[in-house]
């Protein structure tokens, strides 16, 4: 093993995480080393994980308006210190993972925790899903007796900390695995967190354009720190709030909007600022007004809900950010049962009638 020692491992390589959690890793009062997994095994992304641990660092842009004020900024990320790749570096990681490693994040999209026929194989193989690779990551760890680390996922699932312990733990029940390593796994501090930032548009080989806007919210529990000191990473009694209003303002507005843009043929290359000037926009406000504030309203919480949306609706207008809605439509029928059909049960039968939220759901199962 190099002298390089990454107390933070990181599952994703995407343009998110770049200008997101290596970004704050890197600006931190006390900045922190990263290595970057390559969980999929895409040769297409292989390429972008020499860019991401080069010495110089890689670039990105923070673009739009601050107070009214059009600014931008470019800034050098060199958190990431080394990067894998789960298909070619399985044993290089898991010793990595054993001797280094104290906070585990992961961003791997929303098809991510899907599991795959391989989950309950004896031994790793890289056609896993990512909580299956951990758990196989976790075993070795706690064979060679090291102590417990942090599990911090930021998928956009709620209450993600607990759904991928379950997940864990499932795939140790259906590989027998031993009591004395489930109650470990069990009992390792996994957080609840909330991310938020438009990346707008990726930097070749590496790095990213995003918006001034970021938030990384971490529910508080016993065993759960900040990640690193930098104003965009808050400690938070409750994420349901900040939940709710992302999820079904921002999101579910990004949703709807790939919905109306396909249902008009709309072009391949078309963005998210040009449509709110177009039909597609004038349908998603109005949706908003009749559906989606309304829903809010019935579970007491339409004034911030209205807040929200004029921030939501300036952040989908920045004049300065490229925000592809093809990127958007991208794993459409998982973002819309989470962003919409989560939305519809949460304000429930007794609540508005939605029937616009409700084809737009219907659609993306079809």
């Amino acid at each position: 093993m190099s002298d390089i020692r990454t107390p933070v491992l990181q599952f994703g390589t995407s343009r998110f995480l770049q200008a997101h959690a290596d970004l704050f890793f890197s600006e931190a009062a006390e900045p922190r080393a990263v290595t970057v997994v390559q969980s999929s095994g895409d040769p297409a992304r292989a390429a972008r994980l020499g860019a991401l641990a080069a010495p110089e660092g890689f670039p990105v842009v923070i673009r739009g308006l601050t107070d009214g004020v059009a600014s931008e900024t470019e800034t050098r990320v060199t958190s990431v210190k080394r990067t894998l790749s789960t298909a070619t570096d399985w044993d290089a990681l898991t010793a990595i993972f054993c001797a280094e490693v104290e906070l585990v994040i992961s961003n791997t999209g929303d098809a991510g925790y899907q599991p795959r026929p391989a989950d309950f194989d004896a031994d790793f193989s890289q056609e896993m899903s990512f909580p299956a690779k951990l758990f196989h990551l976790l075993a070795a760890r706690f064979a060679a007796g090291a102590r417990p680390l942090t599990i911090m996922p930021m998928e956009l699932v709620p209450e993600n900390g607990r759904v991928l312990r379950e997940r864990l733990l499932a795939i140790g029940t259906g590989n027998r695995a031993s009591a004395a390593l489930m109650d470990w796994i069990a009992g390792l501090p996994f957080a609840n967190s909330l991310v938020d930032r438009i990346v707008s548009e990726p930097l070749e080989p590496a790095g990213a354009v995003a918006e001034p806007y970021a938030l990384w919210a971490i529910e508080r529990a016993p065993g759960i720190a900040a990640p690193c000191a930098h104003p965009a990473v808050q400690l938070v009694d409750d994420l349901e709030e900040i939940e709710r209003l992302k999820l079904h303002v921002l999101n579910l507005g990004h949703t709807s909007l790939v919905d109306f843009w396909k249902r008009r043929g709309g072009a391949p290359d078309a963005l998210v600022r040009e449509l709110m000037d177009g039909p597609e926009g004038r349908a998603l406000l109005e949706l908003y007004e009749t559906e989606v504030l309304p829903g809010f309203a019935h579970k007491g919480r339409g004034d911030e809900a209205r807040a929200y949306l004029e921030v939501t609706l300036d952040r989908f207008r920045n004049p300065f950010l490229d925000h592809r809605i093809a990127d958007i439509a991208q794993n459409h029928p998982q973002k819309a049962e989470r962003r919409i059909g989560a939305f519809l049960d949460w304000v429930g039968r007794s609540g508005p009638d939605m029937p616009d939220l409700h084809a737009i759901l219907k659609r993306a199962r079809e």
